[in-house]
Order: structure tokens, then C-alpha cells, then sequence
């Protein structure tokens, strides 16, 4: 195989090689000129092309489209060193002075097109033009905005990130016609200042937008919290607090942000809220903002079941049109609607789902049963249960004190979980033996991994 350079990946004619049968073959390859110390130039593989035919070739040889300011007419042409001959290409060929080639400022470019396309669709000049107009020293606010949104979208991180590093290095200056101007730090802090007052109006308006766009609907609403939690000092004021933290980091504080979104992911409303505020507290507030910015209708709120209590779902059911749920049963309570649902036959709904039906108290329970969620729980506990017994065999090896044989099982429970840990039966060494004289033994599983 000949390995050859050519420019921008292109083939170029490499060396012949006889083959066994007295013909000549040529291969072909792209490869990449890297300059390396010392003035050398090695070349990276990029792509083995094997052996092509003269058709093949051609179609290998990169183009580019360039527009004939004379001819108003678009039309490709093929770039080439001015020191090697082209191959013969059904378009014109250019042949360029590679020394005299600089690459000044490379940015991103396409995602940052998408961006405001986006934007464009969503209509979001008509919300924002009005309410960020320029200001009297020349910022144009709205660029500013249009710059935020495209960073969290593209590659999100901090203001202080965009303006030392991002902007830069992406196309947006160029789409907007702006200078570097527009992503000075104080600007990007204090146009999200701007934005918060026009909240309420902006969900309204981005309904309206995803009904015509998508025809969604909003019958049913999903409900769901989160934290997100900080490493700094507990600041004196502010929403930042300790409390129960979903990324298991107790000792940092944190906010509890609420979302409200329809089954396809669009968002309805959002809150941050203080870090140590309970999921409990927060539905009541949720549901009157829903029904003052929409109005009342026929909804359904599908949730978590520690987020609503008792309370809340009696106001639900008495108002007026009564609020649907759906939301998970205390497992305090299913042990009294056990016989309810023994005597109720399962109903298919689905090929591996089965449901039972049981009404009371003016509540309807959904008894459900997935083959396919009864596999992927078996073979969870399937592989905890293969880790944990291969980790007891390795213990078996070992010298330890019995001291550090508990140490090292209590680290073997903890991995493997309750469910795969209650099915192997250990006999612990007796205290007043050496260890190395009883080891471990294992019995045999007394239930199948599967139940």
C-alpha cells in the first residue's frame, strides 16, 4: 500500500504494487500533514480507501462550492498544492500556494446557526423586542439575550466563562453583526436581571407557541423536584440552605428547584425555591399558579407519592371541576387494599402489562404488573448477586483477621443491596478461634435470584 498527502484529504496517485499475478494495483489512502519539531512534516491516517477505481477517485478528491460574483451562478471547484498536478475532475480545479495559508480565528459556527434558527421559530423577537428595546448607551439588549440562550443550549457553564472564553471562540459576533462588546461581563449579569419580571408572560407565550408548533396539549401534567447543591459557606441570607439532598452531599447547601412539564418534555413552570423546603409543602402553591396563568380544566397531575399529602389530594378531589392525579400509594395503605384486589381478575392492557382495577373512598387503585420490568429487576439482582458471591470467594483467600473480615462483608452488603444479600446464608467464625482454622462458609442460596 502507497501512503500519500494530499490536501484536505484528498487521493493522490500513490506508487503501483505487483501483485502475485503480475498486475499492477494501487491503494489509496487519506492522510493528514501534522508539522512537528525540528521543520518535519509526518502524516496522520485518516482513512484506508483500498484499491478504487478512476470514478472512485474523482468522487474522493474534496470540493468546494464557490459563488461567481460575474456569473451570479454557484459552482464547485477542487483545491490542490500549486506544485502537484490535479487528477482529471469534471469541475475546475485551483491550485493554491499552501505556505501562504493561515488559519486566523477558527469558531464554531454551525451549532450557533441552529441556535437562532431555533429562535427564529419560536418567535421570540415578537416576546423580547418589545421588553428589551436598546439602551441609551447602544447596548443591544436583546443580542445579549440571544447570546445566553445559545451558550446554555451549545455548551453551558458560567457568564464569566462566556465572556473570557466562549464568545470568542463561536460564531455568534459574526450572526448577530455585534463586536465583543456585546458579551461584556456586566452586561451578561445584568440582562438576567432583566428577564425575570417577564416570567409569567413568557410561559404564556411559549404555550401558545408549542400549540401551533407541535399541537401539544396540557390534560396531563407531570410534577417533579430537584436540588442542586453548592460548595461554599452557608451565606446569612438568600435561598441557599441545608436540607435533604438528592446527590447524597448533606454537607453542602443547596436549592429545591420544582418544574412542571407536559409528557413530552415542554415546560409549563419552574420555581427555585429554598434548599430546605419540603416536597410536601410545594404542591398547593403550584396548582393555584397553574389554574390563575391557564385557567381552570380537566388536568391530571401525575407525581411522585411524597409529594402531595392527604390534605391536598381532598382539596383536589372537591374542587371545581375536580383535579385529577395520578400518584403512587403510601405503602402503609396496601396492605388494606390487599383483598380487594386478590378477588379482581388481571386485565391486558398492554403484551407484558396487566393491570387490577379497585375502587374506593372515591379513589380508583391501579394494581400493575410488567413482564418486562419483572426481567430487567431480575437480572439487576441477578448480576448484584454474581458480584457478591465472587467478592465472598475472594475473602475466602485471604488472611484476615476477624476484625477485618466483618469490616470487609459489612462493605459487601452495602454494595450489593438488601435484596441480593438476604439470599445467601453466611456462618461467621467464632470468636474464640483463629480464623485461618474456620474460615467462611457459604450454604447454598435458599430462594432463586429471581423471586
Amino acid at each position: 500500500m502507497a501512503h500519500v498527502s494530499a490536501p484536505q484529504g484528498s487521493p493522490e496517485e500513490p506508487a503501483p504494487a505487483k501483485a502475485g499475478d503480475g498486475k499492477e494495483h494501487r491503494y489509496w489512502s487519506i492522510v493528514e500533514n501534522r508539522r512537528v519539531s525540528g521543520g518535519r512534516t509526518v502524516q496522520r491516517h485518516v482513512l484506508y480507501l483500498g484499491e478504487i477505481n478512476d470514478a472512485q477517485r474523482a468522487a474522493w478528491c474534496r470540493t468546494i462550492d464557490a459563488f461567481d460574483e460575474d456569473g451570479q451562478q454557484a459552482g464547485q471547484i477542487a483545491l490542490f498544492p500549486e506544485d502537484r498536478q490535479a487528477p482529471a475532475l469534471n469541475c475546475d480545479v485551483v491550485h493554491v500556494r499552501l505556505s501562504g495559508l493561515r488559519l486566523h480565528r477558527p469558531r464554531q459556527w454551525g451549532a450557533c446557526w441552529l441556535a437562532c434558527h431555533v429562535w427564529d421559530q419560536l418567535r421570540l423577537d415578537d416576546f423580547w423586542s418589545p421588553r428589551l428595546p436598546v439602551s441609551r448607551e447602544g447596548t443591544r439588549w436583546l443580542d445579549v439575550l440571544k447570546t445566553l440562550v445559545a451558550y446554555r443550549l451549545i455548551d453551558p457553564g458560567s457568564e464569566w466563562r462566556l465572556h473570557r472564553q466562549w464568545y470568542e471562540q463561536s460564531a455568534m459576533g459574526d450572526l448577530l453583526g455585534a463586536d465583543f462588546a456585546l458579551a461584556h461581563k456586566d452586561n451578561l449579569y445584568r440582562c438576567l436581571d432583566k428577564l425575570l419580571m417577564h416570567k409569567t408572560d413568557l410561559f404564556s407565550f411559549l404555550q401558545q407557541r408549542w400549540k401551533s408548533l407541535f399541537g401539544a396539549d396540557f390534560e396531563v401534567l407531570l410534577y417533579d423536584l430537584t436540588s442542586t447543591y453548592f460548595e461554599c459557606d452557608p451565606p446569612e441570607a438568600g435561598k441557599r440552605r441545608f436540607g435533604y439532598s438528592r446527590d447524597k452531599r448533606s454537607d453542602c447547601v443547596q436549592v429545591v428547584i420544582a418544574l412542571v412539564v407536559t409528557p413530552d418534555g415542554l415546560p409549563l413552570a419552574y420555581e427555585v425555591m429554598a434548599g430546605n423546603t419540603s416536597d410536601k409543602t410545594t404542591l398547593r402553591d403550584f396548582l393555584a399558579r397553574i389554574e390563575a396563568q391557564y385557567g381552570k380544566a380537566r388536568r391530571t397531575w401525575v407525581m411522585d407519592r411524597g409529594i402531595p399529602t392527604e390534605e391536598i389530594l381532598a382539596e383536589m378531589r372537591a374542587s371545581e371541576p375536580p383535579i385529577q392525579y395520578l400518584v403512587g400509594t403510601p405503602r402503609g395503605r396496601l396492605g388494606q387494599l390487599e383483598q380487594g384486589f386478590l378477588i379482581k381478575p388481571w386485565t391486558n392492557v398492554r403484551d407484558t402489562v396487566q393491570v387490577k382495577l379497585v375502587e374506593q373512598d372515591d379513589e380508583l387503585y391501579v394494581l400493575a404488573r410488567s413482564g418486562a420490568r419483572r426481567d430487567k429487576e431480575q437480572a439487576m439482582r441477578r448480576r448484584r448477586l454474581k458480584k457478591l458471591i465472587k467478592r465472598l470467594h475472594e475473602l475466602r483467600q485471604q488472611k484476615l483477621t476477624r476484625d477485618q473480615l466483618l469490616i470487609k462483608l459489612g462493605a459487601a452488603r452495602k454494595e450489593a443491596g438488601p435484596a441480593a444479600w438476604r439470599i445467601i446464608e453466611l456462618q461467621l467464625p467464632d470468636k474464640s478461634l483463629p480464623l485461618r482454622r474456620q474460615g467462611i462458609r457459604r450454604s447454598h442460596p435458599t430462594r432463586s435470584a429471581s423471586n
